[in-house]
């Protein structure tokens, strides 16, 4: 998902002038969005700079070398909180050394919301003009940056006829215990917080106001998502894909006559050793059901779920 994002922002980039063939890019990222400006930097004659998280494998890093870029990653860290927060504070540093460079901003900069564009169109060929039939389109996935499902939304509720009403897309997003984004943080996971669709820092990319649904899911609950996808449909996916994958079981099973569409971002790769050799640990999955919540002082592991009505950010943690 990342790379259809990252080619069209640096191709925005060129096109408008603000960086020109040769210059550096660089961001901070977990994994996916190291690999996507890559490719994209390669694709376009840039250099591109990282600064990576401890989870960044040697898959990634092999592939990072071939592509040309430069890998900077964090020491090792099981507080990947502190990880995110040391990657951002690195990359001040380097643009304090290297002002020439060229910061993408992937969490902050709207820019990565451009290439969503042609998926949204995609999707709209799939399910019909009208986006889902008559009973409408649910958009499950992880929120992250927001641009994948924020962009998503955004294109597929506006009206490709201006004589015929928005199209009937309800966004749901899921989100680790220990994000902020949507003010979690004070509920911490004892194994991890799932890397990519939460921050322990604000994110500008995030519009709060287009998410209509918010499902909270534990690690454990994501390892027993992706393990199922794997038996059950032959789909070898990471740990955020196994959350959503929950969530949209689970939305599909409120409104089973809505399209149901979720987003897989990456491959379970990276996965092997910390989610899929525990596959004996995965829970069925007619055992796992989301609490439901009004607000997030009620948050409890494994999995919860509330309504969030298109509200704006939260103003601060749970009172």
């Amino acid at each position: 998902m990342k790379a259809v994002s990252a080619l069209a922002a640096v191709r925005h980039l060129l096109d408008t002038g603000a960086v020109r063939r040769g210059d550096t890019l660089l961001d901070s990222s977990s994994g996916i969005y190291a690999y996507a400006l890559a490719l994209a930097c390669h694709r376009y004659g840039m250099r591109c700079h990282i600064v990576g998280s401890t989870t960044v494998d040697r898959t990634l890093r092999t592939q990072l070398a071939v592509l040309g870029a430069t890998l900077e990653q964090m020491e090792p860290c099981s507080d990947l909180k502190l990880d995110q927060k040391r990657r951002v504070e690195r990359v001040h540093e380097i643009l304090a050394e290297h002002p020439g460079y060229h910061w993408m901003r992937q969490y902050h900069d709207d820019v990565h919301y451009l290439g969503y564009r042609a998926i949204a169109d995609r999707i709209r060929e799939a399910v019909g003009g009208g986006v889902g039939g008559a009973a409408g389109l649910t958009l499950v996935g992880g929120v992250g940056s927001g641009a994948s499902t924020g962009a998503l939304a955004r294109y597929l509720r506006a009206a490709d006829d201006p004589a015929r009403p928005p199209a009937d897309v309800e966004l749901v997003g899921v989100q680790p215990y220990g994000s902020l984004t949507f003010g979690a943080e004070h509920v911490p996971d004892p194994e991890i917080i799932i890397a990519g669709i939460g921050s322990s820092i604000p994110f500008g990319n995030v519009s709060h106001e287009l998410y209509d649904t918010l499902h909270w899911i534990s690690f454990d609950a994501a390892l027993a998502g992706s393990v199922d996808l794997l038996r059950r449909h032959a789909v070898f996916a990471g740990l955020s894909t196994g959350a959503g994958y929950l969530a949209a079981r689970h939305e599909r099973e409120r409104a089973p006559e809505r399209t149901v569409l979720f987003i897989a971002a990456d491959t379970g790769h990276r996965y092997v050793d910390t989610v899929y050799a525990r596959h004996r640990e995965a829970a069925a999955l007619a055992d796992l059901a989301p609490q439901e919540v009004e607000d997030q002082r009620r948050l409890a592991l494994p999995w919860s779920r509330m309504n969030w009505n298109r509200a704006p950010a939260p103003t601060g943690p749970p009172g």
